[in-house]
């Protein structure tokens, strides 16, 4: 079975920190998103090959994976001629007379959903598509995506009036799709599989089934989301590594060295070949990424830095996220706002 995993976007809504880096690898602690959905993947057995559907810096994200060995998994990079949109990047990276049921995973989603159980629901209802669908606190903000009693999907919502809302349902990004299928649409052509390809099925009274998960699912798309990933897996309303056997702690990697007299406040992440000096302070649910240097009497207060990033004496950083090679002047005072791209200075004494 072939699980195709849609990684080609820019990640316009995380500027500036993928400009350099690709949505799909951004680090989540110590190691690229993507990582995360191939974990998944990889419980299904009779997924033999992941294709990963690429189309901005793709080189940078099979740099990353590889030939996925180290993973213990296979993986196939094609990328799109241009950007061909949901269900043009399936069809093409289904490539020519896909047979049987393909797994497609959009490449911004966090989940732990059984994808046994969505395999099995769409083999036992003999679907022509399966949908992973999620509940939301606030219908009205998204595309709604609405099922009959047996689970069958009559209709998508796109941004529904409140007198048009009739469920709490949205499409999470997780399809199984019978490759045949993948004829209805045009080849090497910009084609949407939300408005294009699942209305088809409606419409011709092909069997279109939902599987309702009501469990963990977030789009890491946003700044926001970004940060509460982060903030899950520290305290535990995700379980997932690296805070999977210790969640609400202070991980600390051996490789780091805390001065001391310095303050670390779990829970909190510190990676390999970090600095510490005496005195600084790290505060709950900051993440300190490899080799970064925090310095004396500096706090970090719940920020994400990205590796390699320095915080001088004094400094005072709130809640923001700084990508690579980042520096922090002595005394600065940067708040929670803050979002800065790789190399961004600020300088001694600058209020942020």
């Amino acid at each position: 079975m072939k699980a195709i995993l849609l990684a080609g976007g820019q990640g316009s809504r995380l500027r500036p920190l993928t400009l350099n880096t690709p949505k799909p690898i951004v680090p989540i602690f110590d190691r690229p998103f993507l990582r995360y959905q191939i974990e998944l993947l990889k419980q299904v057995a009779e997924i033999d090959e992941i294709v990963l559907s690429l189309n901005y810096q793709p080189k940078r994200i099979e740099e990353v994976f590889g030939d996925g060995s180290a993973l213990g998994v296979r993986i196939r990079y094609v990328v799109e001629p241009q950007p061909l949109g949901t269900g043009g990047a399936i069809k093409f990276a289904a490539g020519p007379k896909p047979q049987g049921p393909v797994v497609v995973f959009n490449g911004d989603v966090l989940t732990s959903v059984d994808l046994q159980a969505v395999i099995a629901l769409h083999r036992e209802r003999k679907a022509q598509a399966t949908i992973v669908l999620t509940p939301v606190d606030n219908p009205a903000a998204y595309g709604l995506v609405e099922t009959d009693d047996d689970g069958n999907v009559r209709a998508f919502l796109e941004k529904p009036s409140a007198d048009q809302i009739t469920c709490d349902t949205i499409n999470a990004g997780i399809y199984v799709i019978e490759g045949e299928t993948l004829d209805r649409i045009p080849a090497e052509t910009p084609y949407s599989i939300e408005r294009g390809y699942f209305p088809s099925l409606i419409a011709q009274q092909e069997t279109f089934v939902a599987h309702t998960y009501r469990g963990y699912w977030i789009d890491i798309g946003t700044r926001d989301k970004y940060q509460q990933v982060h903030r899950d897996i520290m305290t535990g309303g995700f379980g997932a590594p690296p805070f999977l056997e210790a969640p609400g702690t202070a991980l600390v990697s051996p490789d780091a060295r805390i001065e001391p007299g310095a303050i670390i406040e779990g829970p909190c992440f510190i990676d390999a070949g970090v600095v510490v000096k005496a005195g600084a302070r790290v505060g709950p649910l900051s993440v300190i990424g490899a080799h970064c240097h925090i310095g004396e009497e500096a706090e970090v207060d719940g920020a994400v830095l990205w590796p390699h990033t320095w915080v001088d004496r004094h400094a005072k950083l709130g809640a923001l996220v700084a990508g690579r090679h980042c520096q922090f002047g002595r005394n600065v005072q940067v708040g929670g706002t803050a979002f800065l791209g790789d190399n961004s200075v600020v300088t001694d004494f600058s209020r942020l």
